[in-house]
């Protein structure tokens, strides 16, 4: 019943968005790509103030108060059950090796990596990657979409919007019993998430003039590098490629030489005037 809640809860949120961008939809801006700019800065400035009352001084105290070394066994425990779907993700997207790279790591590390605890296929040379639904439907050429800032759960996209609620469902997580200890997971899981931005997110609380379009610029700009795995939008390299390719030769300027060689060196050393007084 608590799983069916979720979901249920999930999909009345993304309506609830839905219709607060629908109606906020005359304020646009200028930036194309964040056409909500006015219901995007409002969610903005709400998430701001939860984390500033609640998320960022849980996160401060945790930080200060776990050894280093309890951070890392809680990120690597996390990090290794999110492997399991950035490896199904990544052979949706037709990477067999990546795919089976990240199968092999959840192996290693929940076995010898005592469930997760210690990351050692990343020792044994196997990259940890991090692939989503929404990288997927990008690498299939579905469109990012608007902008667009949701309540509690931070940047989006239309696109990601779309494949949250695949994602939540292929949380291994999140069908942990009994409940409270799965409630207590997502929380610590949160909170360590916020942690280990601390020192990010206070640099740019000092140095961005507008945070807003920081956040909003470096989100869009990150994920479109991870859903092509930072080599760009390969359509558009070969779109460009083949514009290139079929772009007319530029006529040649009819005052320029034809020839590359060098003139003569009469014809570049006397002036105009010595050349006609020596005829």
């Amino acid at each position: 019943m608590s799983h069916i809640m979720t979901v249920s809860g999930l999909r009345s949120l993304g309506l609830a968005v839905a219709a607060a961008a629908a109606l906020s939809g005359c304020a646009t801006s200028g930036n194309p790509r964040d056409p909500l700019e006015g219901f995007n800065r409002a969610m903005f400035k709400f998430n701001d103030t939860v984390d500033q009352a609640a998320l960022k001084p849980a996160a401060t105290v945790y930080k200060s108060v776990l050894p280093s070394f309890v951070q890392t066994g809680v990120g690597n425990f996390f990090g290794n059950l999110a492997d399991v779907w950035s490896a199904a993700n990544n052979l949706m997207q037709g990477k067999g090796e990546a795919g089976m790279s990240d199968f092999t790591r959840v192996m290693l590390n929940s076995s010898f990596g005592i469930l997760g605890l210690l990351d050692i296929a990343s020792e044994a040379g196997l990259p940890k990657h991090s692939e989503d639904f929404g990288q997927t439907l990008g690498y299939w050429g579905v469109k990012s979409g608007p902008y667009l800032m949701l309540p509690l759960l931070g940047p989006s996209t239309l696109r990601d919007t779309a494949g949250l609620p695949l994602d939540i469902m292929a949380d291994p997580w999140r069908y942990k019993e009994p409940n409270y200890l799965r409630n207590i997971g997502i929380a610590t899981r949160v909170v360590d998430k916020r942690a280990y931005l601390l020192d990010a997110s206070n640099l740019m609380e000092e140095a961005a003039l507008d945070r807003y379009e920081f956040v909003r610029d470096s989100f869009l700009q990150l994920r479109e590098s991870k859903v092509f795995d930072g080599e760009g939008n390969p359509r558009t390299r070969k779109n460009a490629k083949q514009a290139a390719v079929e772009a007319p030769e530029p006529i040649a300027d009819a005052a320029a030489p034809l020839s590359s060689e060098a003139l003569p060196e009469e014809l570049t050393t006397d002036t105009p005037a010595e050349h006609n007084a020596g005829l």
